[in-house]
């Protein structure tokens, strides 16, 4: 063997074994085509499905903590998990769905962003009872019932959408690329699927194929009590529209109510008291199954509506929050919600007064940078507080780094923060490559 190639299986050797295995926050990423030297699953200590932790550090700051923040006197009790069947290395395994939360019960989903054939798991994990169950896996569904014609070589390697509960007691979401590259004829796509599963009996159904054709669905609403499912698409490579598209669907007759140019590309809003949708300065009304003009900025994130009629947001990678009024329509900015480098929020939630938002900055990563600050707002102050800083001991005591969240759910009280994670174990060089969920018991003293 030359010396070349002996120096270069050295180096290749130390570029396996250093990887991420240094504190992230330090730590310079290695190229996006290192090798996976983990195995699969990623797996908690002595076969354990949850493990809880109460730590004093989870009120240390971390890098980068701005000055003129709050962090909370009490360190909440902490779950953590991995999310269940990440048998095999994604591209990377992640989650995108922003879940709900009903009962004991957390609704979410994981992905293995393989393309051109990939799929995605819908998931419920019980709180109570500290386990997962497995609700669907799109893929085998929708090859279960022949769905994809012969020469589609494609299968949805995500899920986008919201997961939104109907008042039918069915949970509805959408299918989704794992690459925008394999959107195209050369793979026979024709576009995506808008589903149902039924929570009790894990059965799945079709509401809608193809609702857009040659169109991904990443983002999605429902109102419950209409029955409407509300989607923003983008378009694939080869479709012959390329704006991003806004389509109501009824989803009893799984007909199409209205499709329109200019849709929502990542998140829209729904309204119970108005019925209304709204997204960057638009407004849709059911009542006249039209569009008019609103004062909405760009809705990256955005709560429920609150019970005084507000809905708060966030725009594009940016933490500056925006509350709208939806009775009036008018739309005031409430300044920064960041606590350290990171802004990028994907998902934000009201608590059921309407006092306190709650939210985890660093959603694409950057978060474990930061510390992985939790964040909560209260909107009678204006004050920022961090309930836990949850990277240092999660990564000392585990070895996975919380690096990114696109999805979190507060249950019905506001007592529990249910998040979803993207992230990397130690030793592992690609950088994000498996899912984790956490519950953080929001302690009653921080809540007053």
């Amino acid at each position: 063997m030359g010396i070349l190639h002996l120096l270069t299986l050295l180096l290749m050797l130390a570029a396996v074994c250093t990887g991420w295995a240094a504190d992230p926050a330090t730590a310079k990423k290695p190229a996006a085509n290192s090798r996976y030297p983990l195995p699969y699953p990623p797996r908690l200590p002595d076969e354990q499905i949850v493990v809880t932790e109460t730590d004093p550090s989870f009120l240390v700051p971390g890098p980068n903590f701005l000055s003129g923040v709050d962090i909370a006197k009490t360190a909440p009790r902490v779950d953590f998990s991995y999310y269940p069947e990440q048998n095999y290395p994604g591209n990377p395994w992640s989650h995108r769905s922003d879940g709900i939360v009903v009962g004991e019960r957390y609704y979410s989903s994981s992905n293995d962003h393989l393309a051109p054939r990939g799929t995605a798991h819908l998931w419920e994990y019980d709180a109570g009872k500290k386990s997962w169950r497995q609700l669907c896996d799109t893929t085998k569904f929708l090859e279960s019932i022949n769905a994809f014609p012969a020469e589609m070589n494609y299968r949805p390697g995500e899920m986008q959408s919201r997961i939104d509960l109907g008042s039918d007691g069915w949970l509805y979401y959408a299918t989704d690329r794992g690459s925008p590259t394999v959107t195209d004829d050369a793979h026979g796509y024709l576009g995506e699927w808008v589903l149902r599963t039924h929570p009790g009996t894990r059965e799945t159904q079709v509401v809608a194929q193809f609702p857009i054709a040659k169109h991904t669905l990443p983002a999605s609403v429902l109102d419950p009590k209409r029955m409407v499912y509300y989607g923003g698409t983008a378009p694939g490579k080869d479709s012959p529209n390329q704006k991003v598209q806004f389509f109501a669907l009824d989803v009893r007759s799984g007909k199409l109510k209205l499709v329109a140019d200019d849709g929502p590309d990542r998140t829209m809003i729904f309204s119970p008291s108005t019925g209304c949708v709204f997204w960057e300065g638009k407004r849709y009304s059911p009542e006249t199954n039209s569009i008019t003009p609103s004062n909405v900025p760009h809705v990256r994130s955005a709560t429920r509506e609150t019970p005084q009629r507000l809905v708060y947001g966030t725009s594009h990678r940016s933490a500056d929050l925006w509350v709208l009024d939806v009775s009036s329509g008018a739309v005031r900015q409430l300044g920064s919600g960041a606590v350290g480098s990171q802004e990028y929020i994907a998902s934000i939630d009201a608590d059921p007064t309407g006092r306190f938002l709650y939210y985890i900055p660093g959603a694409h990563g950057g978060a474990a940078s930061d510390g992985t600050p939790v964040v909560q707002y209260d909107t009678q102050t204006g004050r920022k507080k961090v309930l836990a800083f949850l990277h240092k001991h999660i990564w000392e005591k585990y070895g996975y780094a919380l690096d990114g969240s696109f999805g979190s759910a507060l249950d019905e009280k506001g007592e529990r923060l249910f998040i979803s994670w993207d992230g990397w174990r130690k030793g592992q060089p690609r950088g994000w490559e498996s899912a984790a969920m956490t519950v953080l018991y929001i302690p009653e003293s921080e809540r007053r």
